[in-house]
């Protein structure tokens, strides 16, 4: 008896920390959007503060990544691995990130998270699409009141207006985010979830630093004060805060999280990240979703949840924090957007 106590004492510590993790991961990620839009006001271009916040982060990350493969790294630099970690940071890392800066220069930054977390409706079409699995009812309901609820952010049916590009880079960063997922999902390298994590922000950045680098992205950084709230901050303190704290602790404290919790609870959790994100928007920008926006966002979230209830079990892909084939314990990565 006494031992069961112990056991289920510990197991209660191990799900009361992962829960902590995971809402400061949530709480990091939702300051990343007031952050880059006070960046972007001062002058700076959506390219330059990605690639400055996942340089900084890669840089973090890199002793905690090359620990994992202590002895294994010769599996690290084979071309299949190199590969993949080129095509993750491309597609799974750099997409969501740049899309996402760019949707809010124009769009209010609850308001283009609320977009972006359309990504698991549009996985469970890819999946059913491309491999036959077909949805469950109550993924199917799922899909269709997350969907409302992007009608009514959008305000399709309403009189606010709201920028074409910016949304249209905010579904951009939807499409971004639905191939971390899947990407996830199908991706097997022989790496470590975060080893992965680590090189897909390397590569991620070295890529857009050349793309930088010919004049294929603008580069422009300023070096003006910026303005959060009624505070202002040296450039370099909101640059150092947009790379470790809004990239570095968040992705640590997220893979610490779905470690503790598994994969579906931590993604449950990191719904919070929305949450966070509008809270640090009003506060810090003055941004305020107008209220049938707000009720909207509510179905986008509440849509995406029956959505995860609603995948079969032993689906190769919980919609959420996806887990790495063949890494340690098959630990879930948490979602960078």
């Amino acid at each position: 008896m006494a031992v069961k106590t112990l056991a289920n004492d510990s197991a209660r510590h191990v799900t009361r920390n992962g829960l902590v993790f995971a809402l400061i991961s949530a709480s990091s990620f939702g300051l990343s959007g007031p952050i880059a839009r006070a960046l972007l006001d001062t002058g700076w271009s959506a390219p330059a503060a990605v690639t400055i916040r996942i340089a900084i982060a890669a840089l973090v990350l890199a002793p905690l990544a090359i620990g994992q493969m202590t002895g294994r790294i010769r599996e690290l630099v084979r071309p299949k691995t190199l590969g993949a970690m080129a095509a993750y940071g491309a597609v799974a890392v750099a997409s969501p990130q740049l899309c996402y800066f760019y949707a809010v220069e124009t769009l209010q930054v609850g308001v283009a998270l609320l977009i972006e977390y359309l990504a698991p409706v549009v996985v469970v079409g890819w999946m059913w699409l491309r491999h036959g699995q077909r949805p469950t009812w109550r993924t199917l309901v799922g899909a269709a009141v997350a969907a409302a609820g992007l009608a009514l952010v959008l305000q399709l049916f309403g009189g606010i207006r709201l920028d074409a590009v910016g949304v249209a880079w905010a579904l951009g960063a939807t499409i971004g985010a639905a191939g971390y997922f899947i990407m996830s999902g199908t991706l097997r390298t022989p790496v470590p979830a975060v080893t992965l994590a680590g090189g897909g922000l390397f590569t991620a950045a070295i890529g857009l630093g050349a793309l930088g680098a010919v004049g294929i992205l603008p580069m422009s950084t300023s070096t003006a004060d910026v303005t959060l709230g009624r505070l202002q901050f040296d450039w370099w303190a909101a640059v150092l805060t947009l790379g470790v704290i809004t990239a570095s602790v968040a992705y640590v404290t997220g893979i610490a999280a779905a470690r503790r919790l598994g994969s579906r609870l931590a993604s449950f959790v990191a719904l919070a990240e929305v949450v966070a994100a509008i809270v640090f928007a009003w506060l810090l920008l003055g941004q305020v979703p107008a209220a049938v926006q707000l009720l909207g966002g509510a179905l986008i979230l509440a849509g995406v949840i029956v959505v995860k209830l609603g995948e079969p079990k032993g689906a190769p892909d919980e919609v959420g924090h996806a887990q790495i084939p063949g890494s340690p314990s098959n630990t879930p990565l948490a979602v960078d957007i």
